[in-house]
């Protein structure tokens, strides 16, 4: 696996940025391309409410359509699924030869919601992990990495101008490291579902439920299932999944084995494998839009029982830990 630790600014610097929404990525990015001495305007629609939070953290507000029209480089931050129509209406008609388009996320591309023009470079410049932690842990080797890939080389550029913009929001010493838009796509957003959002919650609050349910109290169902996980998941980054079982205790390690393939049954194998292919097709990302862009559209917070919901409150009260 290559990895770029290196990387200068040169091929950024004296070109025009506009970040295309300020939701959790767009917001860090804007905030750590300015600490690097770039100066991004930050396009919103006109009655965005993100206007307000944006003007308070001092930039110059523009529309998409103006950012499209005066700006060499464009961060595409907005939700996915808003790309499509964001893209034709705003973007595509003002697009002249020689800007770029940025995105932390390659299924807008990759399953045909937003198709560039030719003339201008389409990169992916991806961090891995949420906007939070990137404005966190910027800059430091024991951050946030990314990755990054080239979907369209027009410039002949385009490979320097990602891992220069991969150091302009503070991935580069954490690492650049190089995909490509089919494998981002479908990868990210099977990880997403099946293991890091979907999977991973479900587990935590059935285990909190079960627990629960037969008699432990709330505050200590949650501490046992869901309170230690990040000690697990420190040892798995630093020491890889079959190190983490060398250094957990004998009974733990006896456990894991004992239980591990129970959970993940065959049956939750076979899910995962549907669900691969439903990704992989560009159904789930079709659903996502017309569902996310419709007159009403989906709600799309995962519902959390409220067992589970007053055990994590009566815990984060008592030791919600510092923030970095």
């Amino acid at each position: 696996m290559q990895v770029y630790r290196t990387a200068r600014l040169n091929a950024i610097r004296k070109k025009s940025i506009a970040v295309v929404g300020y939701g959790s990525q767009g917001r860090a990015q804007a905030l750590n391309l300015r600490d690097n001495r770039l100066t991004p305007l930050v396009a919103l629609p006109s009655r965005s409410k993100s206007r307000r939070r944006a003007t308070a953290d001092r930039f110059t507000i523009v529309t998409p359509a103006q950012a499209a029209k005066s700006t060499d480089l464009l961060f595409i931050l907005a939700p996915d699924h808003l790309h499509g129509q964001l893209f034709d209406k705003d973007i595509k008609p003002h697009l002249r030869t020689g800007q770029v388009l940025v995105f932390a996320h390659a299924s807008s591309v990759h399953f045909g919601a937003v198709k560039p023009p030719e003339g201008v470079d389409v990169i992916l410049v991806a961090p891995l992990g949420p906007g939070k932690r990137l404005r966190e842990l910027r800059g430091r080797k024991d951050g946030i990495p990314c990755f990054i890939a080239v979907h369209h080389d027009a410039s002949g550029n385009a490979q320097q101008v990602a891992l220069a913009l991969a150091h302009g929001i503070g991935c580069i010493p954490a690492g650049a490291i190089p995909t490509t838009f089919a494998d981002e796509a479908v990868g990210d957003l099977f990880g997403e579902q099946a293991v890091l959002c979907g999977g991973l919650g479900a587990l935590l609050e059935a285990g909190v439920e079960t627990l629960i349910k037969h008699g432990l109290p709330p505050h200590a169902a949650y501490l046992e299932c869901v309170y230690q996980i990040d000690l697990i998941v420190d040892l798995i980054k630093s020491e890889g999944l079959k190190g983490m079982y060398e250094r957990i205790s004998p009974t733990a390690a006896y456990g894991a084995g004992h239980a591990g393939t129970r959970i993940v049954s065959p049956a939750a194998k076979r899910a995962m494998d549907e669900l691969y292919r439903e990704i992989k097709s560009g159904k789930f990302f079709a659903d996502w839009v017309r569902k996310g862009t419709g007159k009403r559209p989906a709600r799309y917070i995962p519902d959390v029982s409220e067992r589970f919901t007053r055990a994590e409150r009566a815990v984060l009260a008592k030791l919600k830990p510092a923030k970095p």
